[in-house]
Parts: C-alpha cells; sequence; structure tokens
C-alpha cells in the first residue's frame, strides 16, 4: 500500500523548485510610512542647509567684505556721491597695503568735523587714495607741479579729476612710521592729509584705523565696476613697495 505524501514534503519540494528558478523564497519585506520623527528631522535638515549659506555671507560680510554709501565728491571722478562701494576688510598679516590702494579708514583726528557729508555715510569713516607709505617724502610745488614721492614725480593724470591740479598749495610731508598719506582724487573737494598736518597725527592715517580696501563699486547698476589702484603710477618711486598693518 503506497504511503500518502506527507504535506510537509510537498512544501519543501515547491520551496526548492521555486528557489531553482531564481527566486527568493523569504518573505518580501513591507515599506512603512514616515514616523513623524522621520519627518521632523527632513525640516531640521532643510533649516539647517539653508541657514549654512546665509551664515557664511553674514561672516564674509563681517569679515571679509564691508559696504560702504559715500556721500560726498572728494573721490570724483573715480567714485560718485551715491555709489555704493565693496571693501576687502584687513586683518592684521593678512593683506599689504601698497600705494594708489583706495582705501576706507577711521577718522584719524575729527577731520570730519561733525559733517557726515564729507565722510562715508552713517560712519565715522573716510574714503581717500593711499599716496605715500611710512617712510615717504610726499611733496608739492603747488598749483601746476606735480607730486613728487622721495624725489620722484608721479603722473596721476589716470586718476585725479580732469582739470584739477594734483595740489593748489605747496606742503612737504614725511610721512612716519605706522602711518599713512592719503588724498582724495578731486583735489579740489577733498580734505585729505594736506589740510590736517596741524593736528594730532600731522595729517596723517595710523595704520591701525585703515579698515579696508576700495575693490568695486556695485550700486547703482550702471555704476557697476571694479576700481583701479593703479599701482603702476607708482613704479618708478624708490624705498618700500608696500606695508603690511
Amino acid at each position: 500500500m503506497q504511503a500518502s505524501p506527507n504535506p510537509d514534503d510537498e512544501r519543501d519540494l515547491r520551496t526548492m523548485v521555486v528557489a531553482d528558478h531564481g527566486v527568493d523564497p523569504s518573505p518580501v519585506p513591507r515599506h512603512k510610512a514616515p514616523t513623524r520623527q522621520t519627518a521632523g528631522m527632513g525640516l531640521r535638515d532643510t533649516l539647517i542647509w539653508c541657514g549654512i549659506p546665509v551664515l557664511v555671507i553674514l561672516l564674509l560680510r563681517v569679515f571679509v567684505f564691508g559696504m560702504y554709501a559715500i556721500p560726498s565728491g572728494s573721490m570724483e571722478n573715480t567714485i560718485m556721491p551715491g555709489d555704493r562701494v565693496l571693501t576687502l576688510s584687513l586683518a592684521p598679516k593678512a593683506v599689504d597695503l601698497r600705494r594708489g590702494d583706495i582705501v576706507v579708514f577711521k577718522d584719524p583726528a575729527n577731520w570730519l568735523r561733525n559733517e557726515q557729508s564729507n565722510g562715508v555715510f552713517g560712519k565715522d569713516r573716510l574714503i581717500k587714495r593711499l599716496i605715500g607709505l611710512p617712510g615717504d617724502v610726499v611733496e608739492c610745488a603747488g598749483e601746476g607741479s606735480p607730486v613728487t614721492i622721495n624725489g620722484v614725480a608721479v603722473d596721476e593724470s589716470s586718476y585725479i579729476r580732469e582739470g584739477v591740479s594734483p595740489s593748489s598749495f605747496p606742503f612737504r610731508v614725511e610721512v612716519t612710521e605706522g602711518h599713512v598719506f592719503v588724498m582724495g582724487d578731486n583735489r579740489s573737494n577733498s580734505a585729505d592729509s594736506r589740510y590736517h598736518q596741524d593736528d594730532e597725527e600731522n595729517g596723517l592715517v595710523p595704520l591701525e584705523d585703515v579698515e579696508g580696501v576700495a575693490l568695486a563699486t556695485y550700486w547703482p547698476l550702471q555704476r557697476i565696476g571694479v576700481l583701479d589702484a593703479h599701482h603702476d603710477v607708482f613704479a618708478d618711486v624708490p624705498g618700500r613697495q608696500s606695508v603690511g598693518l
């Protein structure tokens, strides 16, 4: 008498046949809907990734770049009243200053005399072009004569306002260590180092008061452009070529 087939043996046989045809006999995993905790993690990640770029921009704004509105005409026609300027903020020993750099600096000895229209809008800051480095002798014989640095005349026609003399009056300044000598590009409308030789800093700007080098104008749109330092103008001037902070 033939024994009846064992149900367990038949189940094992079917399993082997299915496995031989390349089908995984293991139970099919079930997908679960995201829990509230998973959804919360996604929102947190989104906030983090959105916040990082904002944080980077803020850090760059505070430690690397500065933005200033210029209300005065002392730097015409390089920088016009109403222009907004982007500067590279200076950290000690990070950037060297050279003749020709356009610098933003703290009012060293009450140059503004509480008149914001002559400075940088909303701050006790000024913007001028660096002409003399520590150790330089900067002088001019007056109307119609060029500025000389360490005995070498410099041709400033590439940046001073057209029709304006390098200086309408004579002066001679020896730049002391730790200071720089600055002038506006619009020499007829710039109360710069020439006019403050009787103040506590002898008209010079302490290096520690220099906050940034102007890189470009970014507003208004039709005035967007890079600001030229015209370093080539001073190529033949003897003496040191730069100074660190």
